[in-house]
């Protein structure tokens, strides 16, 4: 035991400089992700203000048997399925479209046109989530909003698009990908960027096209840069897009079976039920269960494609 701990400080002593340049980012993580998880006991107590943490009474699970009680129409359930479901539409469908501008981009000649093609895709990007909420507001309102508007002008009667369940993740979707779209596809232009231009040079001299090259050479060398963010991606797969649900929804009552998210949930249990203890047995079970999705994944990736594995 002795000679480990004379190992241990030998080697940080041979390698001081880089450890000494870790330090600032150990202490980053000590202090914002290792200390806040003592929170973790919130979900243990029925938290008293009056008595503080160490005093309120402990109430083993008794906080998360509203989470889970119900059967298939408990909380747990429709937050589970909306909340994976709709970052798994995200994910993957969010870094196909990145891949495929990203392709059409580096296939455009003038420069003038590319660069302005990147900035009016990149735009969204800036563009604060309370404004998009605004934006589909006045979109979708149904007293004076442009669709409502266009139908009446056409002759048609209005929709109440807020009281329509099922059009919500389409919505949902759509609003993410135009948002997000732009700034992820910088990271498949900078891959593609680095490749090796005598590779195209050579397909060219062989005769392909460019959909051949796009095919043969461009999307298997994408393709651990795609699995990559992917599974980085994944990592956050229980983590909802809370600005992006919060401000397109609110409080609409109607439409939370179908746009739920955990993140939401934890949200309104806080601030307007003023529970602790059921908002914090929600962030416990969300930050376990995407534990043991990450590392389920990458076992899996692992033993598909251990190259491509995270860890």
């Amino acid at each position: 035991m002795r000679a480990v701990t004379r190992g241990v400080f030998k080697e940080l002593y041979k390698h001081k400089t880089l450890y000494a340049m870790t330090l600032p980012a150990l202490i980053f993580f000590v202090i914002f992700s290792y200390i806040p998880m003592m929170g973790v006991y919130y979900a243990f107590i029925d938290y008293d203000f009056g008595k503080g943490i160490l005093h309120s009474p402990f109430v083993g699970l008794k906080n998360f048997q509203y989470f889970v009680s119900g059967g298939w129409d408990a909380p747990i359930v429709y937050l589970t399925k909306n909340t994976i479901l709709y970052n798994l539409v995200f994910i993957l469908l969010g870094n196909l479209m990145q891949c495929i501008f990203a392709i059409m981009l580096t296939t455009i000649v003038g420069r003038l046109f590319k660069r302005t093609s990147q900035s009016i895709m990149l735009l969204p990007h800036f563009v604060s989530y309370v404004i998009v909420g605004t934006i589909a507001y006045n979109i979708f309102n149904s007293n004076y909003g442009v669709l409502n508007s266009l139908l009446k002008a056409m002759g048609g009667s209005g929709v109440s698009v807020y009281m329509i369940e099922w059009i919500w993740p389409i919505i949902i979707t759509l609003f993410f990908l135009w948002k997000s779209t732009g700034f992820g596809m910088v990271v498949y232009l900078a891959a593609i960027t680095g490749f090796d231009r005598e590779v195209y040079e050579a397909a060219k001299i062989d005769g392909c096209n460019l959909f051949k090259e796009i095919r043969y050479i461009t999307l298997p060398m994408l393709k651990p840069t795609f699995i990559m963010l992917v599974l980085f991606s994944l990592g956050g797969i229980m983590r909802g897009q809370f600005e992006l649900f919060y401000n397109l929804i609110q409080r609409n009552g109607q439409l939370f079976y179908a746009t739920d998210v955990l993140d939401t949930y934890i949200y309104r249990a806080m601030t307007v039920n003023f529970n602790l203890g059921t908002s914090t047995a929600a962030g416990v079970y969300q930050s376990v269960f995407g534990f043991v999705l990450v590392i389920t994944v990458n076992r899996i990736i692992r033993k598909v494609s251990p190259e491509n594995a995270l860890f």
